[in-house]
């Protein structure tokens, strides 16, 4: 049984005590007629309850038994109430009744967990969260991806995604509208996207807003999908460049945040204060304590995707076999070339041109080079949102590399695997970089003015 249902029970429970006065009360009044009818509540109540717990825990429980002895009681009651004395009465229904609240708070506590991730190239920020719970021997655990919609330059909703089947095979997904989150009430929800409304690229329906989700549990978690640069917390000038990332809408509304490491959480919570402070919030929102209760350093459970694969565990496309694989069988060394949207939006028709370059240099490489280039996930969406105007040519330049057939193109939500597989990071600066370290392997940051 979930901890939810049993407070939901013992709360029913404790209303059939305060009937239980009532009805002594009744009968002193000489107000059987009353009494009876309260009686009649009460045993409808308890019939509720015991098929509820049934439901939840099966058939021949204690509980349900005690609640059938008091249902007994009840009738008797019922018919016999002219000739008993009022306190009697009450003294006869609550015995039973303690008897089956006590079986009641006897029953084992299982809990249950959702995670509710949206981009399925994102999920490796929850996985070993996930497959920690799903070992729990007392708890369910479930996976449901959640549809998001594309923004639109006017700010628009554009075309919804549901990317439910795109996550690992040995993930089981649940269907987002068939997990009822109010009926349901899991104890814990983990989500990936802190921004409601404040993400000009993409938005999650309005009932997964982590306003709403606050509704549905006791405790809202939220764990960034990204890893920062690792700077000191006294080093302001760098914490202003990524101080937006600490008050957001998944930071404000969560119970606990999860960051990637002590000096991060020392960061979120001093930027978090400010913020909170200058939007007028009090109390938890600007506590030092309650902060430091809040947000925990725990690590980034991106890296222990990595640290848990191997290429001997990976399957690799045969496409991409075509291209890594020389003719003597051997494998080319292969460069994992990342594109980000900071660089896109920030550089425009220049990082194109630089685009146009590496493409060009690899190409005459491709003997001994292979180039797997993966964009961020959400690139091109923010460009049809951002920069529209660079759409076409954007879209032109994909397809002829695709075309062409010398390098990967991965848009697949394996990140794990194109970082393992690779044998060298090339690109732009982005929390695919802080992963990429832990790898040992080179890391090379492309500069965008040199063609």
């Amino acid at each position: 049984m979930r901890k939810f249902h049993r407070q939901q029970i013992l709360e029913v429970i404790e209303s059939l005590h305060t009937a239980h006065q009532h009805c002594r009360d009744y009968l002193s009044g000489k107000a059987c007629q009353a009494a009876q009818s309260l009686l009649t509540d009460c045993q409808d109540a308890a019939i509720q309850i015991g098929e509820l717990i049934e439901q939840m825990e099966g058939e021949g429980t204690k509980a349900v038994s005690c609640l059938e002895q008091y249902c007994e009681r009840l009738y008797q009651v019922t018919i016999q109430a002219e000739g008993m004395r009022p306190q009697k009465v009450y003294k006869y229904l609550e015995e039973a009744l303690l008897k089956a609240e006590n079986a009641v708070r006897h029953i084992k506590i299982r809990k249950e967990v959702v995670f509710l991730p949206y981009k399925a190239s994102m999920w490796d920020s929850l996985e070993s969260v996930y497959l920690a719970a799903r070992e729990d021997e007392e708890c369910d655990a479930y996976v449901v991806p959640i549809p998001y919609y594309d923004k639109l330059p006017d700010e628009s909703m554009g075309e919804l995604h549901y990317e439910g089947d795109e996550y690992p095979p040995d993930i089981e997904i649940t269907h987002y509208e068939a997990y009822d989150l109010e009926q349901r009430h899991p104890d814990v929800i983990y989500i990936h996207n802190p921004y409601d409304r404040c993400n000009v690229v993409t938005c999650v329906p309005e009932r997964f807003f982590c306003s709403n989700l606050k509704k549905y549990t006791d405790c809202l978690v939220y764990i960034p999908y990204f890893i920062l640069d690792e700077i000191e917390p006294d080093n302001q000038e760098a914490v202003d460049t990524m101080k937006h990332f600490c008050f957001l809408p998944g930071t404000i509304w969560a119970d606990k945040v999860i960051v990637q490491s002590e000096k991060m959480r020392q960061i979120y919570i001093n930027e978090y204060s400010k913020a909170a402070k200058e939007a007028g919030l009090s109390g938890e929102h600007t506590d030092r304590k309650k902060l430091e209760e809040k947000i925990l350093g725990l690590g980034s459970p991106k890296l222990d995707k990595v640290h848990r694969t191997n290429r001997e565990s990976m399957e690799i496309p045969e496409e991409w076999k075509k291209v890594i694989e020389k003719p003597d069988g051997t494998w080319k060394k292969i460069i994992f070339y990342n594109t980000s949207i900071g660089a896109m939006l920030q550089n425009e028709e220049k990082m194109l041109q630089k685009m146009r370059a590496v493409f060009r240099t690899f190409r005459e490489q491709q003997e001994e080079v292979a180039l797997l280039w993966r964009p961020h996930p959400l690139l091109e969406s923010t460009i049809k949102a951002m920069k529209p105007q660079m759409r076409k040519e954007y879209e032109k330049l994909v397809e002829e590399y695709k075309a062409e057939g010398w390098g990967i193109y991965d848009d697949t939500a394996e990140l794990d695997r194109a970082v393992v597989l690779s044998d060298a990071y090339y690109g732009d600066r982005s929390s695919v970089v802080q992963v990429y370290q832990e790898t040992g392997k080179p890391v090379m940051i492309q500069n965008v003015e040199i063609l």
